[in-house]
């Protein structure tokens, strides 16, 4: 009888209690190979370094070659078999240098455009998986938004021990938006709108899911004009939207979030400010090493602990110091 007791005491329990959800580690990386051809072997050591890891997905949050590199298929194609080769899975989000500098003539004077639909051509052939031997399926705003976003492909989500991800199609150079070029100020505006229906549709999921953090990972340095303005960010930025979304979503969510991007290549762990310049509660960014830094950041994630998140580099000391 006393057992029994005790066995439909402790299903009560359990049945009370909130799930746990088990640590993790995760790999952040970006802005690499950078120097062509250079910075291959260097990117493949690294990648070894993280097979070494076993993380469940590493997420890149893109520029994979510098702004003054050729943008030619070659050079994606490289980028994409080296991809291939990481044994667990690998999320990937676009950054600026594959596409929107591709005007430059030292990167082959292409229409930014055109680099454009083959990046998504070539690294989300498959929308609905990541990269990597080991593959990870992944929603995509192409197949959850289809009939608005059909085409953004790169935008994906997912989620792991409690915790829900999003990679957002956010680039250096403004964001894309060259007012005085009506065809590349249309594509800004329809892939921000596009975004915010993704930032928000991550915040929302997370919330009726009820995810213990969130996560969103692009390419930009959203504050990168703060040296030049005091106060709020200026009105000529192109990040004010995403910005909004993020705040606006973190206060609705109340639980820890992580926001992962390049841009400047240095390991810096900080607060995400608004467009006022202020902190944004339960917000903070992470900023990977890239360029000359071929080095990435294990993300070590405990849901249930207040914080959430802590942050180790990880170096390949045959790369160099960082």
């Amino acid at each position: 009888m006393l057992k029994r007791l005790v066995l439909a005491a402790s299903l009560a329990l359990a049945a009370i209690t909130p799930a746990t959800a088990q640590p993790f580690e995760f790999i952040a990386l970006g802005d690499m190979p950078y120097k062509l051809p250079d910075d291959y072997a260097k990117f493949d050591r690294l990648i070894a370094a993280i097979n070494a890891r076993k993380p469940p997905f590493s997420v890149h949050v893109g520029d994979i070659k510098s702004g003054s590199s050729p943008c030619t298929d070659e050079n994606f194609r490289k980028v994409l078999d080296q991809f291939a080769t990481f044994e667990q899975p690998l999320l990937y989000t676009i950054g600026d240098n594959e596409w929107t500098d591709c005007h430059r003539p030292r990167a082959g004077g292409f229409d930014p455009l055109e680099r454009l639909a083959k990046v998504r051509e070539l690294f989300f052939a498959d929308p609905t998986t990541s990269h990597g031997k080991t593959k990870l399926a992944v929603e995509s705003q192409s197949r959850v938004m289809a009939d608005k976003f059909a085409k953004y492909v790169e935008n994906q989500r997912w989620s792991h021990n409690g915790v829900l991800f999003a990679t957002v199609h956010v680039p250096g150079s403004n964001n894309n938006f060259e007012p005085g070029a009506p065809q590349v100020a249309m594509e800004y505006f329809e892939r921000d709108a596009a975004n915010i229906a993704w930032i928000d549709a991550a915040f929302a999921k997370a919330t009726r899911e009820g995810a213990k953090a969130v996560v969103l990972a692009w390419q930009a340095d959203v504050m990168d004009v703060r040296q030049k303005y005091a106060g709020e960010l200026p009105r000529v930025s192109a990040y004010v939207n995403t910005i909004n979304a993020v705040e606006r979503g973190a206060k609705a969510f109340g639980k820890p979030v992580l926001v992962i991007h390049g841009d400047e290549h240095e390991f810096q762990v900080g607060r995400f400010f608004n467009t006022k310049m202020q902190p944004i509660p339960n917000v903070i960014r992470l900023e990977v090493m890239g360029e000359t830094h071929i080095h990435a950041v294990r993300v070590l994630v405990d849901p249930d602990s207040p914080s959430v998140f802590g942050f180790f580099p990880l170096f390949v000391p045959e790369n160099g110091a960082y």
